[in-house]
C-alpha cells in the first residue's frame, strides 16, 4: 500500500533552500533567513541564546507572556536585564524605548513581540527600531503571530533577528519556524563563546554547515511534511497577496471590536486603543461579575469548532480571545462568534443587542475589507 504522506520523496537541499527563498521575499529581507525545524519557540531561544551572554545588558520589553519567557532565558545566559513592561491593554511606545536608553546607556540588545495573540496587543516595531538603531543595540523580535496580519520588515525596521511561526495568521503548519538574520547578529554569535554549537538550539550550525555551504547539503533530515506545508502556505500567500491576506485580518479585528461593542452586555475590547489592537487576534474584556472562561465554555457548546478560547494563566477569569487568524479571518467566523457570545451573555442574563452588533461588525468589514450581503446579518439572527 502507498500512502501520499508517507511515501514521498526526500526532501532536498535545492527545494529547501527555495523555501527559504519564498520566505525572505514575504518579509522583504536581503538577510539571510534559515528554516528551523521545529516550532518557533526553537529559534526564539536559539537567537537570545546565540547572542546573549554575561557581557549583554538587555531591554526586554514586556508586554505579554513571551516578553516575559524572554526575559528568563536572557538571564538565564547571565545577561543584565532591564524589563520594561506596560500593562497588558496598550503597546509600548517610542519614547519609552527611549527613555530606557538614556537610563541604562550600556543597553546593546533590546528584545520585543510584535503582536501578542495572548493579549491582542500590537507595537510600533517600525518607530522603535529607528531608536534601537541610532542607539546601535542588536534588535530581537517575535513576529510570529503578526506575520501574515501586519507588515513584518526586518530590513526597513533594522531588525537583527526577526522570528517568524506559520501557524497562526500565515495559515500554515505549527512544526516549522523561521529566523532571519542580520550580518550584526551573525558577527555577535561568532563573538558569543556560550553560543550554542553542535545542538538543536545552534544558528551558527545552519550558518557554517549550511549557508556558507552554498545551501547544498542539510544538516539533518528536514521535517518532510511540514516543509511542504510551509511551502503550501507560502504559495497561497503570494497567490492571494500579502496585502489581500493582512486586509483580511485587519477586516476581522476592526468587525470584532465594532461588533463586541454594540453587542452590550459589558463586553469591551480588551485593548483600549484601535491603533495598539493587533490585527491577528481580539481579546475582550469579560463582563463584570462574569468568568471568562465559563462565557467561553458556555458560547462553543453549540460549536466547539469555534476560534474561542479564554485568556491564559492570570487572565483565564477576565479575558475572552477570538482568534480570527488564518482561516478564520473570515466574516462568517466573526459572526459566528458574536453569535455564541451573545448567547453565552444572554444565559446569564445580560442585555444583548445581537442584531446591532452583526450590523456594525459587517460595517466595520465594509471598511476594511471585501463587500459582504447585508442579508447575512438576518440570517445569523434568524430576522
Amino acid at each position: 500500500m502507498t500512502h501520499p504522506f508517507l511515501d514521498l520523496a526526500p526532501l532536498g537541499a535545492a527545494q529547501f533552500a527555495s523555501i527559504e527563498d519564498r520566505v525572505a521575499r514575504l518579509l522583504r529581507t536581503e538577510q539571510d533567513v534559515v528554516i528551523m525545524q521545529g516550532e518557533a519557540l526553537l529559534p526564539l531561544e536559539g537567537a537570545i541564546r546565540s547572542t546573549a551572554g554575561p557581557g549583554t545588558t538587555a531591554l526586554n520589553v514586556i508586554t505579554g507572556p513571551y516578553g516575559q519567557t524572554f526575559g528568563n532565558w536572557l538571564r538565564d545566559c547571565g545577561a543584565t536585564v532591564i524589563d520594561l513592561a506596560v500593562p497588558f491593554h496598550t503597546a509600548v511606545t517610542a519614547e519609552q524605548i527611549s527613555a530606557a536608553f538614556e537610563e541604562h546607556p550600556a543597553i546593546d540588545f533590546v528584545s520585543l513581540v510584535h503582536a501578542e495573540a495572548a493579549t491582542g496587543n500590537t507595537n510600533p516595531v517600525a518607530e522603535i527600531g529607528e531608536v534601537v538603531r541610532r542607539q546601535g543595540a542588536l534588535f530581537y523580535l517575535d513576529a510570529v503571530a503578526s506575520v501574515g496580519a501586519e507588515p513584518v520588515l526586518p530590513d526597513a525596521w533594522g531588525v537583527d533577528l526577526c522570528v517568524i511561526g506559520a501557524q497562526k495568521a500565515m495559515g500554515g503548519p505549527a512544526g516549522v519556524s523561521a529566523v532571519s538574520v542580520s550580518e550584526r547578529a551573525w558577527a555577535r554569535m561568532a563573538a558569543n563563546p556560550a553560543a550554542p554549537r553542535r545542538s538543536y538550539l545552534s544558528l551558527l550550525d545552519w550558518k557554517e554547515r549550511w549557508i556558507d555551504g552554498g545551501r547544498r547539503a542539510l544538516l539533518h533530515a528536514p521535517a518532510q511534511l511540514e516543509m511542504l506545508a510551509l511551502e503550501a502556505c507560502l504559495e497561497r500567500i503570494e497567490a492571494d497577496g500579502p496585502e489581500t491576506v493582512m486586509g483580511r485580518h485587519r477586516a476581522a479585528a476592526a468587525a470584532t471590536r465594532a461588533g463586541a461593542r454594540a453587542l452590550g452586555g459589558g463586553l469591551e475590547p480588551y485593548v483600549h486603543e484601535d491603533r495598539e489592537a493587533a490585527p491577528v487576534a481580539t481579546t475582550l474584556r469579560a463582563p463584570a461579575g462574569t468568568d471568562a472562561s465559563e462565557l467561553v465554555s458556555r458560547a462553543l457548546s453549540s460549536d466547539p469548532a469555534l476560534p474561542l478560547a479564554a485568556g491564559g494563566g492570570a487572565l483565564a477569569g477576565e479575558m475572552i480571545r477570538v482568534n480570527h487568524y488564518g482561516a478564520d479571518a473570515t466574516p462568517g467566523a466573526v459572526r459566528a462568534c458574536l453569535a455564541a457570545l451573545g448567547a453565552a451573555l444572554r444565559e446569564q442574563n445580560l442585555p444583548v443587542d445581537l442584531e446591532g452588533a452583526l450590523h456594525a461588525a459587517e460595517d466595520a468589514w465594509l471598511q476594511h475589507g471585501d463587500p459582504k450581503p447585508r442579508e447575512s446579518v438576518d440570517q445569523v439572527t434568524g430576522a
